[in-house]
């Protein structure tokens, strides 16, 4: 997700700073180039080793005859993104008032200055964040398009966001927003339809995918509406299901059966500008039973066919471009491609992506871009795949570029 992008990380003297050395691993994790700078109170609370461990790189910790601030987040600075994590009410309240006597401030005023993109990961108690002041230097910085990365208001602390909203909010900081001022639509995940009030019909989808797609479309600049259905049977080292509400990338509309994930689809695409369909949907539904069946008994279900999602929608939305997945076990990719064309060509679709249902859980994926006179390979992460499958929709929305489009 940040491949090729250099992030001048700022550390300030809230005890978060003890998340910051995994949080620098996991920037490099996702492609980024770390340096850290710090504040004195926070080399009280971190040392500035683990810090240069953890980037791999020298720390600034404080500001020279070299002007460190001037060479990472000046004009042709080193830094594309300023992320300061975790930043104290202090430290938000003097980059509003452009108070430099930190060398995180300092690299702050340089970079607003410069138009290097900051984000901004506050961590204080409660009461501090709710205090009028904090609130309006908050909305101050907030004006001058700084991104700040919510907390999580927990056990009277307004603790700093995790580390995957971090990086999603740097992504979409230091990106080029090619889907800025777009809404995407995705589904995803696994639907299940009940027999009775304990089992349900599903699949081993386990939605990684579509949360993949939502992911790039978000660092690319779109808002981002995602229906998840549920993650299928998958071995306890993997993702449990999602949450309702929020993610840091997405609203979510978590919802169980096809009929509902069809519903909810629907209401999302009335104002949409893609839909990008991911989701392992139930081709088959039955009529669920109030009580439990009785185990020890030969049974046998009566299966009705559900409504075809993306069918559904073209009907309702006839220029809407939507992008379709088409999933076959054969493993046989001249099948593959002619299934995928039959249903773009019977949906209208923009593209399909084909691939074989064994990547299913897995985090590596081989694919195929399915166009009327053309398929394209993929072989790689989900990530990467979803990063693709971003770059193709804005091609299709904004005129990029994608290699995967003609």
């Amino acid at each position: 997700m940040l491949e090729g992008i250099n992030v001048a990380l700022g550390v300030t003297g809230s005890i978060a700073a003890v998340k910051t050395v995994e949080l620098a691993h996991e920037l490099r994790r996702q492609g980024a180039d770390v340096r850290g700078v710090m504040t004195g109170s926070a080399q009280g609370i971190i040392h500035p080793w683990a810090v240069e461990f953890a980037t791999d790189n020298d720390i600034v910790t404080e500001i020279t005859g070299s002007v460190e601030h001037v060479d990472l987040c000046g004009y042709d600075g080193w830094a594309d993104v300023l992320l300061i994590a975790p930043a104290t009410a202090n430290t938000v309240g003097k980059i509003a008032g452009a108070v430099d006597d930190t060398p995180v401030t300092t690299c702050a005023t340089t970079a607003l200055g410069a138009d290097t993109p900051v984000v901004i990961a506050p961590a204080m108690h409660e009461p501090m964040y709710d205090h009028p002041g904090v609130l309006e230097a908050i909305d101050t910085v907030a004006d001058w398009g700084v991104e700040f990365v919510d907390p999580r208001i927990e056990e009277g602390k307004a603790k700093i966001a995790s580390e995957e909203a971090i990086v999603c909010d740097v992504a979409r900081a230091a990106g080029k927003g090619v889907l800025e001022d777009t809404h995407i639509v995705i589904t995803s995940g696994a639907t299940g339809e009940s027999l009775d009030p304990v089992r349900v019909l599903t699949n081993r989808s386990s939605g990684k995918m579509g949360r993949a797609v939502a992911k790039a479309c978000y660092a690319r600049g779109a808002d981002v509406t995602l229906v998840h259905g549920f993650v299928g049977p998958q071995p306890v080292t993997r993702d449990a299901a999602l949450p309702d509400g929020e993610l840091p990338y997405a609203t979510v509309r978590p919802v169980e059966s096809a009929a509902e994930m069809l519903e909810a689809t629907r209401e999302a695409c009335s104002d949409a500008d893609t839909l990008v369909s991911v989701a392992a949907i139930s081709d088959y539904t039955v009529e669920e039973r109030d009580e439990k069946i009785r185990s020890g008994q030969e049974r046998s279900l009566e299966l009705e066919p559900t409504p075809k999602l993306i069918d559904e929608l073209r009907a309702a939305h006839p220029e809407l471009p939507i992008v379709g997945f088409k999933a076959e076990t054969s493993g046989d990719e001249a099948a593959m491609i002619e299934q995928a064309r039959e249903t773009l060509s019977r949906a209208g679709l923009a593209f399909v992506v084909a691939n074989d249902a064994s990547v299913m859980g897995a985090d590596r994926t081989k694919a195929l871009f399915v166009h009327e006179e053309d398929a394209a390979r993929y072989e790689g992460t989900k990530a990467g795949l979803g990063g693709e499958i971003a770059d193709s929709i804005a091609a299709i929305v904004g005129g990029a570029q994608s290699k995967y489009l003609d």
